[in-house]
């Protein structure tokens, strides 16, 4: 019951801002209000988010790369831990984009354009594969893949969209999204997914290497890329992250078990070609 009440603390916060940004009369009743509402939602997000905290020494689980080709790691585990936050579930999260070529995505740009269509990065429409056997327990696929936000104007849309989005639901961060169950016990998380790109539903029994969706560019994204990363339950609100190991080669040729560092440029040890 006090987790599902936690799990509101975005509503919380932004009842609060309303009430401080509509307030018009000074330091009276509905500022107070809006002040003690902003302060509850911070209470309550500080708190999920410290439960959140996996405990140490967690053995990692071996998983196969769940993409197909030449990408590049960021913001991942191979770096520092926590990756990306504690929240969601994310301690060990990592993002992928893909690079068939060193020139493969359009570059940044200071002003112009503020963004492009999906479409220009080679990751949008990719496969995403099963890591491993299991079953699909949840995805959302309503939302629509917006433009990057590969600019400097973009990047600070970026920052403020962010923050917004971080007071709704999970779908609201991670878009077009898929929780696979794998054997082992771990829950996969899938995130930035393209809408209308699904191949399971809840309930579907996958292989490993079996292609689930594609690649796309919805939720708090700022280029076409895939979200990855393993959980303790099926809720990213409630979840513990934890550890992956992936076989993987590099650009020189060699041969690693465990996540490549950010910046990194690999392919799957043992590519699985898509199917399903």
């Amino acid at each position: 019951m006090l987790t599902s009440l936690r799990k509101r603390h975005g509503l919380v916060f932004a009842i609060g801002a309303v009430c401080i940004l509509v307030n018009r009369q000074g330091l009276g009743p509905l500022w107070f209000s809006g002040v003690i509402l902003l302060v509850l939602g911070g209470l309550m997000r500080w708190d999920l988010w410290r439960k959140q905290r996996p405990p140490q020494g967690q053995t990692p689980v071996p998983v196969e790369v769940p993409v197909t080709g030449r990408w590049q790691a960021l913001n991942g585990p191979g770096t520092k831990v926590p990756s990306h936050t504690h929240s969601h579930a994310q301690t060990y999260a990592i993002d992928l984009t893909h690079h068939p070529s060193a020139q493969a995505a359009p570059p940044f740009r200071w002003i112009w354009p503020l963004g492009r269509r999906p479409h220009h990065y080679p990751a949008y429409g990719s496969p995403v594969l099963a890591p491993g056997d299991g079953v699909v327990v949840a995805t959302t696929d309503r939302q629509r893949d917006h433009f990057s936000r590969t600019s400097l104007p973009g990047i600070a849309y970026l920052g403020l969209e962010g923050l917004i989005r971080s007071l709704g639901l999970p779908r609201h961060l991670w878009g077009n999204n898929l929780v696979l169950k794998l054997d082992q016990g771990a829950y996969a998380g899938f995130g930035h997914l393209m809408r209308g790109s699904f191949r399971v539903a809840a309930g579907d029994r996958v292989t490993v290497g079996q292609q689930l969706a594609e690649c796309g560019n919805s939720g708090n994204s700022s280029e076409p890329h895939l979200h990855f990363q393993l959980m303790s339950g099926p809720d990213s609100e409630t979840a513990h992250g934890l550890p992956f190991v992936w076989r993987y080669r590099d650009d020189d040729g060699t041969e690693h078990g465990g996540v490549p560092k950010d910046g990194t440029c690999f392919t799957s040890l043992r590519p699985s070609s898509p199917s399903g």
